[in-house]
């Protein structure tokens, strides 16, 4: 099992809000052949996007935005920055002393 630690989007609104538009022709059988749709969530195409007759393909635009309310409860502050492959996320603290992370936007590949 292999998991991807840096997806570029949140792949199942995508697929979703695709599938919403196009569920009629699937409903209804109405498309002249079968229609391969894939999605992949960054450049590295382990969708398997480039087999597709129609490819989504999500991409990072900016630099990750932190929210310092909610990180520490939704994953672990070290492996956030051991993620990161150009070193762009370090250690810091909040006013009040919690615990988070900043981003050195110069160094961000994104």
């Amino acid at each position: 099992y292999i998991h991807c630690h840096t997806p570029a989007t949140d792949a199942s609104s995508m697929v979703k809000a695709v599938l919403d538009g196009l569920f009629d022709y699937f409903q209804g059988m109405t498309l002249p052949a079968q229609v391969r749709i894939s999605m992949a969530c960054c450049l590295n195409m382990c969708g398997a996007v480039h087999c597709s007759d129609i490819a989504l393909l999500g991409y990072h635009r900016k630099p990750p935005i932190i929210d310092n309310e909610v990180l520490d409860q939704y994953c672990e502050i070290p492996l956030v920055i051991a993620a990161c492959p150009t070193a762009a996320i370090s250690p810091a603290k909040t006013e009040e002393g919690k615990k988070t992370v900043k981003i050195k936007n110069e160094r961000c590949m994104f």
